[in-house]
């Protein structure tokens, strides 16, 4: 059952308790209704909207930010604007579509992500929607959108950074020491742009990634080795397996983990077809450059989760099964009946 709802009111519905800078920007905007055209004309710059209101089914309201929206927890304030600014008019298909970017967060690439993210996930309920500034958006594409070509995912179209506006008084700026790198394009680094952020934003000014040869951990291999943590990359990956490793190769710029034939168990088949079963290798994209510490020995079984793009398998999680972990036991015995969220996997 969704929490009550309430309509917008004129001014900031309660105490906030962000970042001052953040603060102080949304209790100006509370009090400046002068402003408010700007963002009525500025919507939200998808293909069927360019520049006039955008069109809801259903007027906005203020609910509470449930519980399990795991992406906005700890966020500064309590209640959130429906629609939201991705075009997402209930909490389920909130929670289904933010659920997807939960395991972002524990990859640490900005400090600022979560901000980002639920500045449009879940926006502060005002009496007009506040955008994320195009900096904010640059700083953390640039430091994440490596971490998610990774995965094998391009930083996505909906969250192009020439969508938002350039840096005011009226919009979500950084908060962290590391925001501003990423303001005007390209983080300092731009020079290869790994990952798929480059020329994706179109309008953007050097819209390169910040190239990183050197990462300290392979993405795929830094996992927490708790509960919530493996089951979000169960959700967020297409399969998984518990199986044992034969061997791990160099493919190009990737690490190619092959595995046994013998004793292995599929958990979650996902999109795997008989042939990828026949002879399973999975890449971990562009890690032949970085150390992977569960692949420091061989040895014992291991839990790998992984997605299917194209005829490649990419690994997204990595854990070794240590017989003397009692939890990591109880973990495997979850992962069978555990029936995770309907949403669209986008890391």
């Amino acid at each position: 059952m969704e929490p009550p709802r309430s309509t917008l009111p004129a001014t900031l519905p309660l105490v906030v308790t962000p970042p001052p800078r953040l603060l102080l920007l949304l209790l100006a905007l509370s009090a400046s209704p002068a402003q408010a055209h700007y963002y009525d004309d500025y919507g939200w710059q998808s293909d069927a909207y360019q520049g006039s209101q955008r069109f809801y089914a259903k007027p906005a309201v203020c609910v509470s930010i449930p519980s399990n929206l795991r992406l906005c927890q700890n966020i500064g304030y309590a209640q959130m604007r429906l629609p939201n600014l991705l075009e997402h008019e209930s909490l389920p298909e909130v929670q289904q579509q933010a659920g997807s970017w939960v395991p972002l967060l524990a990859k640490r690439c900005h400090p600022d992500t979560q901000l980002f993210l639920c500045s449009l996930f879940a926006p502060v309920c005002l009496d007009r929607p506040i955008y994320p500034c195009r900096s904010l958006c640059q700083a953390v594409r640039d430091s994440c959108a490596p971490v998610m070509e990774s995965f094998g995912f391009p930083w996505p179209d909906m969250l192009r950074c020439d969508k938002f506006p350039i840096d005011n008084d009226l919009c979500i700026a950084a908060q962290s020491a590391r925001g501003g790198a990423g303001g005007g394009g390209g983080g300092g680094g731009g020079g290869g742009g790994v990952g798929g952020g480059a020329g994706v934003d179109g309008g953007d000014e050097a819209e390169g990634v910040t190239a990183q040869t050197e990462m300290k951990v392979c993405p795929p291999c830094d996992n927490e080795m708790k509960i919530e943590s493996v089951l979000e990359h169960y959700c967020a990956s297409e399969f998984a397996i518990k199986m044992k490793i034969k061997e791990v190769k160099q493919a190009g710029g990737d690490k190619l983990i092959m595995a046994q034939q013998k004793k292995r168990k599929v958990l979650k088949p996902g999109p795997l077809a008989k042939k990828d079963l026949k002879k399973l290798a999975l890449h971990i994209k562009n890690g032949g450059g970085c150390p992977c510490q569960q692949l420091d020995s061989l040895a014992g079984n291991f839990l790998i989760m992984g997605r299917k793009l194209e005829q490649q398998l990419l690994l997204t999680a990595i854990y070794r099964l240590d017989k003397k972990n009692r939890e990591l036991k109880n973990i495997i015995k979850k992962l069978k009946n555990h029936k995770c969220p309907a949403f669209h996997s986008t890391f």
